[in-house]
């Protein structure tokens, strides 16, 4: 039997960057505490194609599927939250749209049709949205649209969501909108007056709003939700306050003190359940510790926005809750020169992934010091590559590099092989999604994973150069993790010292609060005995 799913769609108003993301992703992990089946859909109004050429600085964190597609960060968001792995079509771009279009009319699919905006592209928005819901025969889909109401780009989405909403019937359709009250402290009050503005301009779309979730800095009162339901022509009890918490994990709490499961489930006519979201208080009370504390210095080059390194964040964190302290984490830029006295300070060092030559030499100033003084290391990605070449350097090869930063390097330990250039589904040169690794026993990679044969995602272009993996394996580097056919090194280690791993995968993609990565949670441990033994 085939299920027809509903869908709860998602705007956002007043300004960007409120929380649109963790907002959906918190109404999907109260619907599954009430045992509905759910899945996610991320819309981004760009032209881009997908999110591997965004600029971090720009958009953050690019999030790896198992299917292998760069995607929004926030998809980052909903696995973490709905303890789900989504495919790369939950992200629809514009460019993805626009594409399959033009695909079809070059096939002459449209019979010779002047192709439109209008019937063409919504009802193409329209087909992809229905095909996750039955690939995934998910209960409910939630569907975010990425931007602000108003946004140029977003019109067509809207416009084919309110279609959505006409041909799969009320009931079946809900729309959830996300807006901003500003706390005026000169004045010392609230104004609803952009909410309304912002929900003026989604009813001009022809959408009107089930639910208003209003984002704060403050908590508001009943008189101001009443007001804003007057004006946005919204029933009392749907307007919802979601002010800033200490942990983005406690929104889902938040909001079902509000009783929103209970609502979603009346006005989508879903069968009632008891919820049960006791399990996730308690990953939230575990987030609140306070007394054990360790801290971990991360050294890349976006620094300046958080949202780059959002994963690994949250990782850090899912892995520090777990083991009963708290992380704090401080970002140092990697172009600048490396404080050794301030590195000295903290309990862990980690190098995460990324790509060109800016800032190198500091990763690599953090490898050797992390060699010589014995702080634990962890590198992810690139992070791995500037371990492997500063050991080198370290060891008799000077010039080793990495042909990404110097095409006629020295020693080139970290290169694209031909036989890499042969295999499929990489992206061009680039190897993404999940591949399986095998690991050795003995190792940490073993006494973390506790199994041999392991699956993680990729996102890199650099390989280590089997050329040189025997000699440096001779000069003590240990190669602890490889493809199933041993000719892809994952994972090296060095014995003698406390925790050193680097790993050529991005293990922060699959981290969930209520299941820390074994290799953050190694990495955690190393950081907690480290501190101790100072």
């Amino acid at each position: 039997m085939v299920l027809l799913s509903k869908y709860i769609v998602v705007t956002g108003g007043v300004v960007s960057s409120i929380g649109k993301g963790i907002t959906a992703a918190s109404i999907g992990r109260i619907l599954r505490s009430y045992g509905v089946d759910i899945t996610a859909i991320k819309i981004d109004p760009y032209l881009n194609w997908d999110s591997g050429t965004l600029n971090p600085y720009q958009h953050g964190e690019v999030f790896v599927t198992e299917d292998g597609m760069e995607t929004d960060l926030d998809l980052g968001h909903y696995e973490r939250f709905l303890d789900v792995n989504l495919s790369g079509e939950c992200n629809i771009t514009t460019g993805k749209v626009y594409s399959s279009v033009i695909n079809k009319e070059r096939k002459g699919n449209y019979l010779g049709a002047c192709v439109q905006i209008i019937p063409h592209i919504t009802d193409e928005i329209k087909a992809m949205v229905r095909k996750m819901a039955k690939k995934t025969q998910a209960e409910v889909v939630m569907v975010e649209v990425g931007g602000t109401v108003g946004d140029i780009e977003s019109q067509p989405f809207l416009e084919a969501l309110r279609q959505l909403r006409n041909e799969e019937g009320h009931d079946n359709v809900m729309f959830v909108h996300v807006t901003y009250v500003p706390y005026l402290r000169a004045a010392g009050e609230f104004k609803t007056k952009p909410t309304q503005h912002s929900t003026k301009e989604l009813r001009s779309t022809g959408i009107t709003p089930d639910m208003i979730i209003c984002r704060s800095e403050l908590p508001i009162d009943t008189h101001l939700k009443d007001k804003i339901a007057h004006f946005c022509d919204v029933d009392n009890k749907a307007v919802i306050n979601a002010p800033d918490v200490h942990s983005i994990y406690e929104i889902p709490l938040i909001l079902n003190s509000e009783n929103v499961g209970d609502l979603i489930l009346d006005r989508m006519k879903i069968e009632a359940r008891k919820p049960d979201l006791y399990e996730w208080s308690r990953i939230v009370d575990s987030l609140k510790l306070d007394e054990a504390r360790i801290s971990v210095g991360i050294i890349g080059k976006y620094v300046e926005l958080e949202d780059a390194y959002i994963s690994i964040r949250e990782s850090l964190k899912h892995a520090a809750a777990e083991l009963g302290v708290k992380v704090e984490i401080e970002y140092i830029r990697a172009e600048d020169t490396i404080n050794k006295g301030k590195i000295d300070n903290f309990d862990a060092l980690l190098i995460p992934g990324g790509f060109g030559e800016r800032g190198i030499s500091g990763k690599l100033d953090a490898v050797k010091y992390s060699i010589e003084k014995q702080i634990p290391l962890f590198g992810i990605c690139l992070g791995m590559q500037c371990m492997v070449v500063e050991f080198a350097r370290m060891h008799g090869f000077e010039g080793a590099n990495s042909t990404e930063f110097d095409e006629n390097a020295k020693h080139p330990v970290i290169d694209i092989m031909l036989e890499q250039k042969k295999i499929k589904n990489m992206g061009g040169t680039m190897r993404l999604g999940s591949y399986p690794c095998k690991v050795e026993e003995g190792s940490i990679a073993h006494e973390a994973y506790k199994e041999t044969n392991v699956n993680e995602r990729h996102r890199h272009r650099y390989e280590f150069n089997n050329d040189y993996r025997k000699i440096l394996e001779e000069k003590g580097l240990i190669i602890s993790g490889a493809s199933p056919d041993n000719f892809l090194v994952e994972i090296v280690e060095l014995p003698d010292h406390p925790w050193f791993l680097g790993c050529q995968f991005h293990p922060e993609f699959k981290s969930r609060p209520n299941k820390a990565h074994p290799i953050f949670k190694s990495f955690i441990s190393a950081a907690i005995e480290n501190k101790r033994n100072k």
